[in-house]
């Protein structure tokens, strides 16, 4: 059926990262994997041809589905106008303010992966069921001291927890991509871990895994024109050895997490130490 909407359409595919899930079955284990019930709202980012879509439609009260590429907000439109309980957004989901929404169902461009997901977790939503790239995918869930485990695993396991739920073949989709996909379950919740400041701790996270293979001392150093940590040096070296020594790979999330508190209490000693001393 799938293939039969992309010949009757023309749509080939490739404009805007397009990779059209094809394989019913893994469209049906997705809806499945959402839970969804007749009193939900689902928002779709990059609702395609509606393959997914329409699925949606059938469990949820309502489905927000979000296109970019005009050609395929004309295919959404002519397929579903008279469906009441979707609704077509035509935009840049990067630019878009989101309205309210339950839960989020999306086969993502992958180009934009990194972006939209952060700016979903800005959002109060329960449950998002959201397809990546695989080795995208490996990096939001690795643990500490692996190949995989980065910046983008800490600010995800900051605001969610996240699980692979199925890896998808390439062969799944037209046109195929050129690596496999997985779909990921993202739950929102409070963060498990405290942070004093939520800005310095995502700079410092990226400042220290951008210098990945020096320890974490030289990689607070390299980066401090992110981090602005005024009298660097002397905060280094008041920051335990036990900490200092590691990668930023070597560290949990709530360990880096308790560095970036120090050094949030060492700059506000800082601070106040020069206004006394101007005073």
């Amino acid at each position: 059926m799938v293939r039969s909407i992309l010949n009757k359409y023309r749509i080939k595919g490739g404009t805007f990262d397009q990779h059209f899930l094809v394989e019913t079955s893994y469209l049906d284990r997705i809806v499945a994997a959402a839970d969804l019930n007749p009193e939900e709202t689902v928002l779709e980012i990059g609702a395609g041809i509606g393959n997914l879509t329409e699925r949606l439609a059938r469990k949820a009260k309502k489905v927000i589905a979000i296109e970019l590429d005009p050609a395929l907000v004309h295919v959404l439109h002519d397929r579903f106008d008279a469906v009441e309980n979707i609704e077509i957004i035509a935009g840049d989901a990067l630019k878009l303010d989101f309205p309210e929404f339950d839960k989020v169902v999306s086969n993502l461009p992958y180009s934009i992966s990194s972006e939209i997901t952060f700016k979903l977790l800005r959002h109060r939503f329960s449950l998002g069921i959201l397809m990546y790239q695989y080795e995208f995918a490996k990096r939001m869930v690795s643990p500490p001291d692996c190949k995989d485990y980065s910046r983008l695993t800490v600010d995800t396991y900051y605001f969610a927890d996240a699980s692979i739920l199925m890896k998808v073949p390439k062969g799944a989709f037209q046109p195929a991509p050129e690596v496999d996909s997985a779909v990921i379950k993202l739950v929102p919740r409070p963060a498990p871990f405290e942070v004093k400041d939520e800005a310095f701790f995502m700079d410092f996270v990226a400042g220290v895994f951008s210098q990945r293979r020096k320890k974490l001392r030289n990689a607070i150093l390299n980066t401090n024109y992110m981090l602005g940590i005024p009298e660097v040096k002397e905060v280094v070296n008041q920051l335990p050895e036990d900490f200092m020594g590691k990668r930023a790979e070597n560290l949990t999330p709530e360990q880096l997490a308790e560095v970036a508190n120090m050094i949030v209490d060492l700059k506000s000693g800082s601070r106040g130490s020069k206004q006394d001393s101007e005073a």
